[in-house]
């Protein structure tokens, strides 16, 4: 598989002014750092596949994750090429299998097509480990309070964290990460600081991740297919405790 990035991260935030209004009732100007909004239309063998509206950063990981959790691939040996243009906003794929082959797939697959993830030994320190981490704060969360964040960890030691303004983008820069990287997703635990819908549930599984971690809660879709594929879901995991299903 081949990458080639041609953008360099623009600006991810910028600033307004503000009337912040108290509740004594006075006020104040200020000006505050809002997060920038970037779409990448994505297209894959010379066809529109995906538009993404996220935050500019790790694109490549992005695009990748996203792929292979809305089981467009399968493994990352269908993945010929990744290209992405200097401005961020075109991103070209080719695969090895024809367009035709995908739009069935996806159809077919979308919601289904899921096999059990196969369970691993896991130690509750590295859970809090992830929950200090994200505890610690993030720098553009940290600023603007407007992304998720996500980590990826292996036997207890961190590899690597991200965010977006969508918390399924940041699941999928950490599932494109870890393929770019050649990191076994079958032995990984991953932390996010979103709830855990259904479709997030269906992302975990497919991309064979054992352990999905959340500080927020699951929907009652997402643990009905926790309990049926075997995720191991904890959630409100948090530096003082956690809740397992």
């Amino acid at each position: 598989m081949h990458i080639q990035e041609q953008y360099e991260n623009p600006d991810l935030i910028g600033y307004e002014k503000v009337q912040e209004i108290l509740r004594d009732g006075n006020s104040r100007v200020r000006e505050v750092p809002i997060l920038a909004e970037h779409m990448i239309e994505v297209y894959i063998n010379d066809s529109l596949a995906m538009k993404i509206t996220c935050t500019a950063q790790h694109l490549a990981e992005l695009i990748l994750g996203r792929l292979l959790t809305d089981g467009m691939i399968r493994t990352v040996e269908e993945v010929e090429t990744i290209y992405i243009d200097e401005t961020g906003r075109y991103g070209k794929v080719g695969l090895k299998t024809d367009d035709e082959k995908i739009r069935r797939r996806v159809l077919r697959e979308r919601g289904a097509g899921l096999t059990a993830v196969e369970p691993i030994l896991w130690k509750k320190e590295w859970i809090f480990a992830l929950a200090d981490r994200f505890a610690e704060g993030m720098p553009f969360h940290g600023r603007t309070r407007a992304t998720h964040s996500c980590f990826l960890s292996l036997e207890g030691e961190i590899l690597f964290g991200c965010e977006d303004m969508g918390r399924h983008n940041a699941f999928d820069k950490i599932v494109g990460y870890a393929v770019r990287n050649q990191i076994d997703l079958r032995k990984c635990v991953v932390y996010s600081s979103g709830r855990i819908p259904e479709d997030m549930a269906v992302k975990a599984i497919r991309a064979g991740i054992p352990v999905l971690a959340a500080k927020a809660v699951p929907t009652l879709g997402a643990a009905e297919l926790a309990k049926e594929y075997g995720l191991t879901l904890i959630y409100s995991a948090r530096p003082d405790s956690m809740k397992i299903l």
